[in-house]
């Protein structure tokens, strides 16, 4: 994975990617903000969300252990998975156990962040994407730019040669319109799910109190994973829990408005371990950690736990709309994408340590969030993470050994003002029409994004020293 910037200069070389994505965003921000407005008490739900969420996390082991006991009452299986590789070897094992060579998969942000797909196929079992959205990320291979909608960086026109050149069954003369597409995409799949013994899904909530989870989805490709396998599998974070079916309400009003400006998602599916004559004869609940438990410890960074995975902040976020979420890694793009995977994968690597700066910092994206996550103060206080990492490494960074230069110089007057006097000469030869366009070295870093103005022939203390007697 490479560094923010890298990645984000290849989105933007690209004009129709920005132009998707500036359709899509300006589209989705307008109908979130419609969907906001609507209720008069719109702020006192987001505090509710906030309050549950911020209980719920304090309490999180108690929590976690009642589901455990409320699922397993009810036919269920609970798996615990500490990190991703432990619930690869979970999810496998579970698909190979019922000899399935296909499982059919809705939407799961636990499943992409776990590396699951590229596991099975090693194991030798197919993965079907089921949303339409994320058909046409899987048929095109590449990543997902959205949450709500990953293909949001894809226009009709490209959808549709993608289908007729890699979806079976698609028809020569297939139309570019959005029902023909739909329709196409809906006949393939159904294929797919008539002969699916094994599905693969995650869950928006997990009710503590009666260990039902609950996903929502628009387009009913969730529900048909949930009722026509016999075998179903959950792959879940552990911040997904709620305690009671009162609590769920407030998310269940926060999550629609938030996401696609909807009064209520079109399909809400709940289950509840196992039910004879009806759905899956076998249910696994996955409760995935995989860093989770350490952002818990962090009392500044566990609040993006509370994120209930709407979207919202990535349509209001002026970096993510020039960009586009494949810049940010392979699962949670966006601003909550910049404060989500630093805290749960580290800050070791360079591609992870360059999340925090992805952002402006302008606070619009916490305006925003459903559960008053301040994004921003979170994107400080990892910068800070990042920058105490770089300080422990025993072979010191360049930029960390340019700063000590400058503490040495600035710490002796005499030796600034030498420094000002040679550098003053330095910038004056590489300036061209008064500004200088490009730095050497670290310091091209600033002229990146701006030019720097020439400094004066002579300084301030040169200037003072000339005309006090």
């Amino acid at each position: 994975m490479p560094k923010f910037a890298a990645a984000a200069r290849g989105a933007l070389a690209d004009t129709g990617l920005r132009r998707n994505l500036r359709g899509a965003t300006a589209a989705l921000r307008a109908r979130q903000a419609a969907g906001a407005a609507e209720p008069a008490d719109w702020e006192d739900l987001r505090e509710a969300g906030r309050a549950i969420k911020d209980e719920t996390l304090l309490n999180l082991d108690a929590h976690l252990e009642e589901l455990e006991r409320a699922v397993t009452e009810a036919g269920g299986t609970v798996h615990w998975a500490a990190d991703a590789a432990e619930a690869r070897r979970v999810v496998t094992g579970l698909v190979r156990a019922t000899g399935a060579r296909e499982v059919v998969k809705a939407r799961s942000l636990a499943v992409r962040e776990i590396g699951l797909d590229d596991a099975l196929a090693r194991a030798g079992v197919t993965a079907r994407e089921t949303a339409l959205s994320d058909l046409v990320v899987q048929l095109a291979g590449d990543g997902p730019s959205h949450l709500l909608s990953p293909a949001a960086h894809r226009d009709r026109a490209e959808i549709r040669e993608l289908f007729l050149r890699e979806m079976p069954g698609a028809p020569p003369d297939l139309p570019g319109d959005p029902a023909a597409l739909a329709a196409a995409a809906r006949a393939h799949l159904r294929r797919r799910f008539l002969g699916a013994r094994v599905a693969i899904t995650g869950a928006n909530f997990m009710v503590a109190e009666t260990g039902t989870l609950v996903l929502l989805e628009s387009e009913g490709n969730g529900r048909m994973c949930l009722t026509l396998p016999e075998t179903l599998i959950s792959v879940v974070g552990i911040e997904k829990v709620v305690p009671t079916w009162t609590d769920l309400e407030v998310f269940l009003q926060l999550l629609p408005r938030s996401s696609s400006g909807d009064r209520m998602t079109p399909y809400v599916s709940a289950w509840t371990g196992v039910t004879p004559g009806d759905g899956p004869r076998a249910f696994h609940l996955v409760l995935l950690d995989n860093g989770r438990t350490k952002a818990l410890a962090d009392e500044i960074g566990r609040t993006a736990l509370r994120c209930i995975r709407c979207s919202a902040c990535l349509n209001v976020c002026p970096v993510y709309e020039r960009t586009g979420g494949q810049a940010y890694g392979p699962v949670y793009p966006g601003p909550i994408g910049a404060i989500l995977t630093p805290q749960m994968r580290g800050v070791e690597s360079a591609a992870d340590a360059s999340l925090p700066y992805a952002s402006t910092l302008c606070g619009a994206c916490g305006d925003v969030c459903p559960v008053k996550i301040d994004i921003p103060d979170v994107l400080v206080h990892l910068r800070g993470k990042v920058i105490e990492s770089r300080r422990r490494r025993p072979v010191p960074t360049p930029e960390l050994l340019m700063m000590r230069g400058l503490a040495w110089t600035m710490g002796d007057p005499r030796r600034y003002e030498t420094a000002l006097r040679r550098g003053t000469r330095w910038a004056r030869l590489l300036s061209r029409g008064g500004r200088i366009r490009r730095l050497p070295g670290l310091l091209g870093k600033w002229t990146e994004a701006r030019d720097l103005p020439v400094p004066p022939a002579e300084s301030f203390r040169a200037w003072w020293r000339r005309r006090t007697p």
